[in-house]
C-alpha cells in the first residue's frame, strides 16, 4: 500500500464520536467498542474537540503520528486493533474498508485541532 494519509473529521453527536464522509456514503458513522476511549486519549490536550477535530491515519508511519494500532482479529465484518503503548483495544467497523482494501496490519494515527492556537 502506498503512503496514503487519510483525514476524517470526527465530532460529538449525542455523546458519542461520529464522522461524516460524503464520498464514502457515511453520515454520523459512530465509533464504538473501545474506539471512543482511544479517541478520548488522542484528543485530551486539544481545544474544543467536541466541535470536531482532524484525525489523520495511514497504513504506513508518517511524521509525528501519535498512535500505532496493531491488528488483532476480524469480527462482525470489522477489525479489532490494539494500542500497545496505552494498553487499549478498539473495534473499527466495516467502514474501515472504505479506506483500506483489507484490514491493515497496522494503522498509524494522529489527532489535530481544527483551531489555530496563537
Amino acid at each position: 500500500m502506498s503512503n496514503l494519509i487519510v483525514a476524517i473529521f470526527p465530532y460529538k453527536h449525542q455523546n458519542t464520536w461520529v464522522f461524516d464522509e460524503e464520498q464514502a456514503g457515511l453520515k454520523q458513522e459512530p465509533f464504538v467498542s473501545g474506539a471512543p476511549e482511544i479517541i478520548d486519549v488522542l484528543v485530551q490536550i486539544l481545544p474544543n474537540v467536541e466541535e470536531g477535530f482532524r484525525l489523520l491515519f495511514s497504513a504506513t508511519p508518517f511524521p509525528n503520528y501519535q498512535a500505532e494500532l496493531t491488528w488483532i482479529k476480524e469480527e462482525y465484518g470489522g477489525s479489532w486493533y490494539r494500542w500497545e503503548q496505552k494498553n487499549m483495544e478498539g473495534w473499527l467497523c466495516p467502514a474501515l474498508f472504505k479506506y483500506f482494501e483489507l484490514s491493515s496490519q497496522t494503522i498509524y494515527c494522529k489527532a489535530e485541532s481544527l483551531y489555530v492556537i496563537i
